[in-house]
């Protein structure tokens, strides 16, 4: 009998997970046709997307507000789709605020539909109670971090840690990175900064001028340094149009410029970076996976901070530092999302060795704890799938 699963991603991180795990489905079990939302991984894998997912990227209580009939419509729209669809499971991959409004809805036009939640909500760093709300239209929760399934079952879901995804990514050589810099002019000695302002308009329309000023001041203070920036397609232009006035440009890896080359160049940058200025997220512990260095920075709108600085939980929002159960990783949020105090950090990872070492060790520690050299996460979280229904 073919499977029916309705899924939901609404960002690239969650693209990826999605994708992984329709792989993984297909796998163990190929009668299974695919319906939901999602980014072009998603439909490589057999998914014809309700609506294009990039319409759901957007982060900040405050950035949310004017898209919040929008955003309300394609609640409705997703949810209409799966009562009508009526699949085996609904699976709904992070972007919690609109997915779990999606799965609130389905229950309760439908209840007798199954309904699933990968990575589970961070309720061990803010708004705790949102696990207890979450069990009330979730049935079963794959986590992508070790500590969470408890969090999860005292909530009265079920859940399963199955790695997370970034353990399975190919990394580059060597060889790989020495070719990445010679192709675009960059000497073997050269100390590189990797720049990652962030997959989201909204967050690269923040970070852009801070990033501007940081690599204008570090390259003033370091000698030969050179930049590289990856971009995703959607931000591409509106980041283009940015690079214009910046004083020191960075090497821009643009997938909508060069799509055939683009991933290697990208895992190529990854290796053959010094350090690497980041925004909050997923992307840390791809620099862990290919042990680099970082510095993560991140703004929001003041009321957003605000409201998350009074629910935190956690006094960083760093994975690499929370799965290590260390702080060796400096990030810097909304008013300390500031030059003068990210450069004095950038340049004591190119030039202090020990702070360089506690870091790439506090790395390595984050990667064994979410699953590296186990079985590929997808897969797991496939067999989770497929064992609870």
């Amino acid at each position: 009998m073919t499977l029916s699963l309705f899924l939901i991603a609404g960002e690239p991180s969650g693209d990826r997970l999605g994708a992984a795990l329709m792989a993984g489905v297909k796998e163990l079990n190929p009668d299974v046709i695919f319906h939901g939302v999602g980014g072009p991984l998603m439909q490589a894998e057999g998914l014809d997307s309700l609506f294009p997912m990039e319409e759901l990227a957007v982060m900040g209580i405050a950035e949310v507000l004017p898209k919040l009939r929008h955003l309300f419509a394609l609640k409705r729209q997703a949810a209409e789709a799966v009562v009508a669809l009526n699949p085996d499971a609904l699976i709904t991959i992070d972007s919690p605020d609109f997915c779990l409004r999606v799965t609130r809805q389905v229950r309760e036009t439908a209840p007798h539909i199954r309904t699933m939640h990968y990575v589970a909500p961070s309720v061990w760093a803010w708004r705790a109670g949102r696990a207890a709300k979450m069990a009330r239209h979730v049935d079963h929760v794959l986590a992508l971090l070790p500590f969470e399934p408890p969090y999860m079952e005292a909530a009265g879901m079920t859940c399963d840690f199955v790695g997370h995804p970034v353990v399975n990514e190919p990394v580059a050589s060597e060889a790989e990175a020495a070719a990445f810099r010679a192709r675009y002019d960059i000497a073997p000695d050269a100390p590189v900064l990797l720049m990652l302002p962030g997959s989201r308009r909204s967050e690269v329309g923040r970070l852009a001028p801070v990033f501007s000023e940081v690599l204008a001041q570090l390259s003033a203070r370091v000698p030969d340094l050179q930049a590289v920036l990856p971009t995703v397609p959607h931000v591409a232009p509106a980041l283009k149009e940015a690079l214009e006035s910046w004083p020191v440009r960075p090497i821009l890896l643009d997938p909508t410029e060069a799509p055939d080359s683009y991933a290697a160049d990208k895992r190529a940058a990854f290796r053959a970076a010094d350090v690497a200025l980041a925004a909050s997220g997923t992307v840390s512990l791809e620099l862990a996976a290919n042990a680099t260095p970082m510095v993560v920075a991140y703004d929001m709108n003041r009321l957003s901070f605000f409201l998350m600085k009074r629910a935190a939980l956690i006094d960083t929002v760093t994975l690499v530092n929370l799965v290590s159960d260390t702080r060796h990783v400096p990030d810097f949020l909304s008013p300390e999302c500031r030059p003068d105090l990210i450069v004095p950090a950038l340049e004591k990872l190119l030039t202090d060795q020990a702070t360089r070492a506690a870091q790439i060790e506090a790395m390595a520690v984050t990667m064994d704890r979410i699953g590296a050299g186990g079985e590929a996460p997808g897969l797991r979280a496939a067999r989770s799938v497929l064992a609870r229904l």
